[in-house]
């Protein structure tokens, strides 16, 4: 089966945040990712992973300004990135040097770079010029990035949850990655945002895991965003579809369990909601 890491921003939100890399880890989860960590020093994150044997495997840059106040106060705001907005290149670059310096603390090898939002009823000329800004950060991102040995990723986001984000389809993703060519340059693998845009989520896993290009996976049911065993999709078999495929072409990234429990913010409510993770590791 694949390596399942907990997403600690939605899984045990009963718990405070650096409690729950303890939950995490005794509920069997080996790795964790999260949103953002710029609200706590990087050394107290680093002990919850030393001290519960966890690996941080992924964390996004952050979504807007350029301290950690601005980034907090940005994603209240509604800010999802800024990549492909133009005349946020500054708050961009801020961004990644922040998160490349957590990175390093937390030995964490992927940076998730969110695209962010284009404007209201955007013409093809303002399309036009976040696409050419996305191209010239990502590309100084890659290099950034390659010299502290990380990777950067992007990830196609469906536009029902997060409306007039830029990037919505795996194509566009991959296409924008090998424009660039950069080999730390990776596609974040959402299966629940792909099931939504585009379906056919077996057959997509069949065609771009083998390119080298996927970095990461990330999981939750459909439509409510739920565990993966409460909706339309069979994980089960797109499990089985993952292990195939990685096996064949030697992948060993991590699937990341981005999903809001079904029961709630109550005590427990994560845990007695992993019955898929127990039958899928059994």
């Amino acid at each position: 089966m694949p390596r399942f890491a907990a997403n600690l921003s939605m899984l045990y939100t009963e718990l405070p945040f650096l409690d729950r890399f303890e939950a995490a880890a005794r509920d069997g989860f080996q790795g964790v990712e999260f949103l953002f960590p710029y609200a706590f020093a990087p050394e107290d994150i680093a002990a919850r992973l030393r001290g519960n044997g966890l690996q941080q495997v992924l964390f996004n840059a952050p979504p807007g300004g350029s301290d950690a106040a601005g980034f907090e106060a940005a994603w209240a705001a509604g800010q999802r990135g800024t990549a492909a907005v133009v005349g946020a290149e500054a708050d961009f670059r801020t961004g990644v040097q922040w998160a490349l310096r957590y990175a390093d603390a937390l030995d964490c090898p992927r940076i998730h770079c969110m695209a962010g939002l284009l404007p209201e009823a955007a013409s093809a000329d303002q399309i036009s010029a976040a696409s050419s800004v996305y191209e010239s950060n990502l590309r100084w991102a890659a290099a950034q990035a390659a010299a502290a040995g990380r990777e950067i990723l992007i990830e196609p986001i469906n536009p029902r949850d997060i409306p007039r984000f830029f990037l919505n389809r795996q194509d566009d993703a991959h296409a924008i990655v090998q424009k660039i060519g950069a080999p730390n340059l990776k596609v974040q693998f959402d299966l629940y945002h792909c099931q939504i845009v585009e379906g056919d989520v077996a057959t997509k896993i069949r065609h771009y895991l083998p390119t080298g290009r996927v970095g990461h996976f990330q999981i939750a049911g459909v439509p409510e965003r739920h565990e993966p065993d409460v909706g339309e999709l069979n994980y089960p078999y797109l499990f089985n579809v993952i292990d195939e495929v990685a096996a064949a072409c030697a992948w060993q990234g991590w699937v990341g369990c981005e999903y809001r429990p079904q029961r709630g913010a109550v005590p427990a409510g994560t845990s007695d909601g992993l019955g898929w993770l127990r039958h899928a590791t059994a």
